[in-house]
């Protein structure tokens, strides 16, 4: 065996391969070039795959890529040795480097075909593709849930909310209402004495001036709780059918001298409206202290107040049907209510006047008031009332009953385009 191996590396007796060719020197140049370029080619492929490999470390089956580097580099070797032997014949150091290019070979084609079936289990391009875009549609579907969910939470908490303001209003309008009850009738005893000493004292008794402020300041205390009460929904009330346009347009001569000269008053009357049951008095009322808070909104510079009749329906409404019922509001061109500010507007007390300049209990009362008679009030500040600026409050109240009386409180309405003064006018 030593000799046979002493052999191989016997160089003697050989002959170049250049021999073969006849030095013939084009035949000679054309393999040492060709060779040249296939050894380089081959070295070349074996380093990008090394770069690869070492850069990319989460690529599978990574053991492969040297596999192959280390077959294609004994590949490279056999054809620089093919150039060797054309000057030497050193035909045992090829066929050395032909066995090491064999054994390589082999073992990358058995490790391919070994690993042929793993590899095949592998997800395609196309269904990577799939499998992403099955992904992000489940992403989307998600996002869209949370989205819901986040909605329905919000609703939630706007839910909770309004029912945590009704359950406190309700609280406080059952407690304002017990109290001021009761005070009512401890001040109209006051009242009652207060008048039977002023009728007994003498016309020149020094102790007639304290006793009529004393009277005044109780009478005073009484308007205060009768608009607690009214707050309160325990107000005593007086319906009668009546003719929501007829009893406004007749009432607005008597705001002219409350709003002031710098506020423009315009009404605007759907005609044709149902006849409301209710309490016409406080319907003035209420709308006197709708127009003193406009008012007081749009001063020092002005603006226009207006009051408006709507059906409740939003029908057009004349004759049969005209509506199942009546809006009333009362708009102003003011600066208008935040958002937080209208939240609490309709709270007893809450007033954003300077201290000494509200009881805050105006639209507490006007709320009561719409509750009582079956309605009730909303506040449409900024865009939500379709203007720019400016609020807007909104009675709602049911039409009455279709076998109610056909008399009506109808006093006669100011004709359409009547100027009533300075900054007065109805639009009709």
């Amino acid at each position: 065996m030593l000799d046979g191996l002493r052999r191989l590396w016997e160089v003697e007796n050989l002959s170049p391969h250049g021999i073969c060719l006849l030095w013939r020197p084009e035949l000679i140049w054309t393999h040492i070039v060709t060779d040249t370029l296939i050894a380089l080619a081959y070295f070349s492929i074996p380093i990008a795959l090394a770069t690869f490999v070492s850069r990319r470390r989460d690529v599978v089956f990574g053991w492969v890529f040297w596999s192959f580097a280390v077959f294609i580099t004994a590949c490279g070797a056999t054809h620089l040795m093919a150039i060797w032997t054309l000057y030497v014949p050193d035909y045992g150091l090829e066929a050395m480097v032909k066995i090491v290019t064999a054994a390589a070979s082999i073992g990358t084609a058995l490790a391919l075909w070994h690993l042929m079936p793993r590899a095949l289990s592998l997800p395609s391009p196309t269904q990577l593709r799939r499998a992403n875009e099955a992904l992000r549609a489940r992403i989307r579907e998600r996002d869209q849930a949370l989205a819901a969910l986040k909605q329905a939470n919000d609703e939630r908490q706007r839910a909770e909310a309004l029912l945590r303001q009704s359950q406190k209003m309700e609280a406080v309008g059952q407690l304002t209402g017990g109290v001021a009850h009761d005070f009512n009738n401890l001040l109209s005893v006051v009242l009652v004495n207060l008048d039977r000493v002023e009728r007994g004292l003498p016309g020149d008794s020094r102790l007639l001036a304290p006793l009529r402020d004393a009277m005044q300041g109780a009478e005073r205390a009484a308007s205060v709780t009768h608009k607690l009460l009214a707050f309160a929904r325990k107000h005593p009330l007086s319906p009668v059918s009546t003719d929501v346009n007829a009893r406004i347009g007749s009432f607005a001569e008597l705001l002219r001298g409350t709003i002031g000269a710098k506020i423009r008053l315009v009404t605007d009357f759907a005609p044709g409206l149902a006849p409301l049951d209710i309490d016409p008095n406080q319907l003035e009322n209420a709308i006197l202290n709708l127009a003193v808070n406009a008012r007081d909104a749009m001063m020092p510079e002005g603006g226009t107040l207006t009051i408006r009749t709507r059906p409740l329906d939003g029908g057009a409404g004349a004759g049969e049907g005209a509506g199942e019922g009546v809006c009333v509001e009362v708009s102003d061109t003011g600066a208008g209510m935040p958002p937080e500010v209208a939240a609490r507007a309709f709270e007893p007390f809450f007033t954003t006047k300077p201290l000494g300049q509200g009881t805050g209990l105006g639209l507490s009362q006007v709320l009561g008031f719409a509750e009582q008679s079956g309605g009730s009030a909303a506040i449409l500040a900024g865009r939500a009332s379709g203007r720019e600026r400016g609020t807007t409050v909104r009675l709602s109240f049911p039409a009455a009953p279709r076998s109610a009386p056909a008399a009506a409180v109808a006093e006669p309405a100011a004709p359409s385009g009547l100027d009533f003064g300075p900054g007065f006018a109805v639009a009709g």
